[in-house]
């Protein structure tokens, strides 16, 4: 288990930030075998292509927390020695101070007890929630898991030369990418897609059976049964 107050806010974006984390990728992969670099005073995160380095990927990261195996901790980048203590991290110290989340809120956050001992798949998982709940928070994706030595992982929100997901794109991958997502609460996740995509999003009826989803490049309707789990999708292209 990850940090279980933290789940909700993450499983809410989860199907959103999936989509966007799956741009990224694409994006990436096109490149070839890669690397990546980070140039901090540059202010850049750059994705090469190993067989032509002319060939690369620039982007803006905001550090948002480190998270170390040494002192078993999650430190914030807003109280990071080389983080901005008003920079995009702040919002999440801002939103738990507001809404009582003191994993949020306070600097450092010690590991829970319990997480067993694959400590280096705990972080690895740890950082995919931390990047989730960035992405719910900020608006901003998509989200980069770095690993920056001695098991220690970093998350980033990236600044990318990615198009904005549209519905037609996420229609089709939707089924994809679901069956891997333990979604929560499907229904919520997807309003909270349509609300960090820009999309247009009514419901269907009183008991929210269904939600109707739209933006230029097509409409589609999600359908949900009474545990909240998506049962279908019905999409049309936009002309």
């Amino acid at each position: 288990m990850t940090f279980a107050a933290l789940q909700p806010l993450a499983d809410r974006a989860a199907l959103f930030a999936a989509l966007r984390q799956d741009a990224l990728t694409d994006a990436v992969d096109a490149l070839g075998e890669h690397r990546w670099d980070a140039d901090m005073d540059a202010g850049t995160l750059t994705f090469s292509s190993i067989a032509d380095p002319t060939r690369t990927i620039v982007t803006r990261p905001h550090l948002i927390a480190t998270i170390a195996p040494g002192p078993r901790s999650m430190l914030w980048a807003w109280a990071h020695p080389q983080g901005d203590p008003q920079g995009v991290a702040a919002q999440l110290r801002d939103y738990g101070t507001q809404y009582g989340l003191e994993e949020l809120a306070q600097a450092e956050v010690p590991f829970p007890a319990d997480i067993g001992d694959d400590l280096e798949t705990w972080i690895a998982n740890t950082a995919h929630q931390i990047g989730t709940i960035a992405v719910e928070i900020t608006g901003r994706s998509p989200y980069y898991s770095a690993p920056i030595g001695g098991g220690t992982r970093a998350v980033f929100l990236l600044d990318a030369p990615i198009a904005q997901t549209t519905l037609a794109e996420a229609v089709t991958k939707a089924p994809r990418l679901l069956s891997s997502l333990d979604l929560g609460d499907a229904r919520s996740s997807v309003w909270d897609a349509a609300r960090l995509a820009g999309w247009n999003m009514e419901w269907t009826d009183e008991a929210f059976s269904g939600a109707t989803v739209s933006d230029p490049s097509g409409s589609a309707t999600f359908r949900f049964d009474e545990q909240a789990r998506i049962t279908g999708i019905e999409g049309s292209h936009g002309g």
